[in-house]
């Protein structure tokens, strides 16, 4: 869907000892990544997927998990009275605490101490940050904020893979625990890609669902606190190269689960997580905790497994996450 023919995988430079690095594919100041492949020609092609007027929200409530992983604070939601008829409320997150991006000053390629573009990780700025002049925006508070891709917009054709439905189609029970660790591998996304019809474009934003939030919502109080008493193991994709291969090469402009890490936590031993790779490397927007049960139940009934995809991240300036504000649209 866009002219610009994209370097494969293999024709990419190391970085190091990472394979797969993509930051001279938009040049040494590029904030964007891979966001850059939803040009307006992408999405204008793509909301012919609009046919019924149907919309899907993809995002969890911000109230869950009520005690989140990886030592992350507890959403406050709070309100009150102003008076007998005006109310007011606020609302304190971690933005990497429930549904969400992550976004490109997230995760660098720790061995290295650099971020996306061979930005020096002593060069982001952390703490406090106040602007009172909207005339006057400090480079090093802004770099690579998600405030990027805020004021872009990840619009474009959304692509599903039900990867619990594709498991469990025979009336198998799901052969993993997404709460434990499980690395799916590459040719069941391949193969359920294939039993769903679905082909791939450029630009596309690749939506994953592994089975988290289903397993989570069925759960009992006393699985849910045995859960979070223990060191972290998700289900996820697998780190492997072949599936960073498939990640470029498919040249998707995001990805994102249901699952809290997207890929395999923790990985096997020796391998670095996927995320430096895609976040650090690619510059690729990594979705995590998107509510995908209403989308997997409509999918199923039409048979439709591609949609319009809209996201419209919180613009905070030099911000880190964000919840993604994502919606399917058929």
């Amino acid at each position: 869907m866009s002219s610009r023919k994209l370097p494969s995988f293999d024709e990419l430079p190391k970085f190091h000892n990472f394979s797969g690095c993509a930051w001279d594919v938009w040049g040494k100041d590029d904030e964007l990544g891979t966001v850059n492949l939803l040009t307006e020609d992408v999405v204008k092609i793509a909301t012919e997927e609009i046919k019924l007027g149907k919309t899907i929200c993809l995002n969890w409530p911000v109230n869950f998990p009520e005690k989140p992983f990886y030592t992350r604070q507890t959403p406050i939601i709070h309100s009150w009275r102003k008076s007998d008829t005006i109310n007011d409320d606020s609302i304190s997150i971690n933005t990497q605490s429930g549904s969400q991006w992550d976004g490109l000053k997230h995760y660098g390629i720790a061995q290295h101490k650099v971020f996306y573009n061979n930005t020096p990780s002593e060069s982001l700025y952390r703490g406090h940050i106040s602007i009172p002049d909207p005339g006057k925006l400090d480079p090093k508070l802004m770099k690579l904020g998600i405030h990027n891709w805020s004021q872009h917009g990840i619009c474009g054709r959304g692509v599903f893979l039900d990867l619990v439905g594709y498991y469990t189609s025979d009336g198998l029970p799901l052969p993993y625990d997404p709460w434990t660790t499980h690395g799916i591998p590459l040719k069941d996304i391949q193969d359920c890609a294939k039993k769903q019809g679905v082909e791939f474009r450029q630009g596309d934003i690749l939506l994953l669902r592994m089975g988290f939030i289903q397993r989570f919502s069925s759960a009992t109080p006393e699985e849910r606190l045995f859960f979070h008493g223990k060191p972290e193991t998700f289900a996820g994709i697998e780190q492997t190269e072949d599936m960073k291969r498939f990640l470029w090469n498919n040249h998707f402009a995001a990805v994102a689960s249901d699952q809290p890490a997207l890929e395999r936590v923790p990985p096997p031993q020796g391998i670095p997580q996927l995320h430096q790779t895609i976040l650090g490397l690619f510059g690729m927007p990594i979705g995590e905790f998107f509510d995908l049960e209403a989308l997997s139940k409509f999918c199923s009934e039409t048979g439709r497994y591609t949609f319009f995809f809209s996201s419209w991240p919180l613009n905070v300036l030099g911000g880190v996450a964000s919840p993604p504000n994502a919606a399917a649209y058929f």
